[in-house]
């Protein structure tokens, strides 16, 4: 459980210190959304709202908006996954890749309709073609990256342990 809140922790901190760095066109990756996920496909749907809940947050803390709204998503978002994991054949990089997208796509729509009670200024069209959906890819990419280093250190401790 320690290891799962320094992680998010850790991945909150890498979000508004690192992960700017990274942006490409103004659009970074979702580092906290895609730990959540990978928490939630190892771990299940407890700790994977519980992680979701942290991470965001942390970034509703750190980024000055509304306190709550990212933690509600991903909160949603990790609890989903987890519950999935039992149902679906998450196991394979083929469906979890895939899958971020698409629940990256669906946290940036859940997040502009709580923002919508208070009047959020943007459009959806103009919200998801310009700042959800280049998101979601970038996060497809940086979670197909995460997924193979987890799968490598995974087969490394295997072979050093055998």
């Amino acid at each position: 459980m320690r290891s799962t809140l320094l992680l998010m922790f850790g991945g909150g901190l890498a979000q508004t210190s690192l992960v700017p760095t990274l942006a490409v066109g103004g659009v970074a990756p979702d580092l906290p959304l895609i730990l959540t996920m990978l928490v939630a496909f190892r771990q299940g749907p407890e700790r994977g709202c519980l992680a979701g809940f942290a991470a965001g947050l942390l970034q509703d803390w750190s980024g000055g908006g509304l306190v709550g709204v990212q933690a509600l998503t991903k909160a949603l978002v990790g609890f989903t996954v987890g519950c999935l994991v039992g149902r679906l054949w998450v196991a394979s990089p083929l469906v979890q890749v895939p899958g971020l997208v698409l629940l990256s796509l669906g946290e940036g729509a859940a997040r502009y309709a709580l923002l919508s009670f208070f009047h959020y200024p943007a459009g959806f069209g103009e919200l998801m073609l310009h700042v959800v959906v280049p998101q979601a890819l970038y996060n497809g990419l940086a979670g197909a990256l995460s997924v193979w280093m987890v799968e490598a250190a995974t087969l490394a401790r295997r072979w050093l342990w055998t």
